[in-house]
């Protein structure tokens, strides 16, 4: 496990090691949220990464079943 140092700016540098395993670019958009009581960053997606991440995927919908 890194340790990172808060900054008075309240910044932290992302270790080398851990930039590289998530491929992280400098300009690239985090989420930044707390989690049962840690700070989590996650990647944003784009929506140009997202297309078919549902491929084969069945989306029609029987509306029989909902219908009395």
């Amino acid at each position: 496990m890194t340790v990172v140092t808060v900054s008075p700016k309240f910044q932290v540098v992302i270790p080398k090691g851990v930039r590289e395993k998530l491929r992280l670019k400098p300009g690239q958009r985090l989420h930044a949220f707390v989690y049962d009581g840690r700070i989590e960053l996650m990647p944003v997606e784009t929506a140009a990464s997202l297309r078919g991440f549902a491929a084969g995927m069945d989306t029609r919908l029987d509306r029989d079943d909902d219908r009395l």
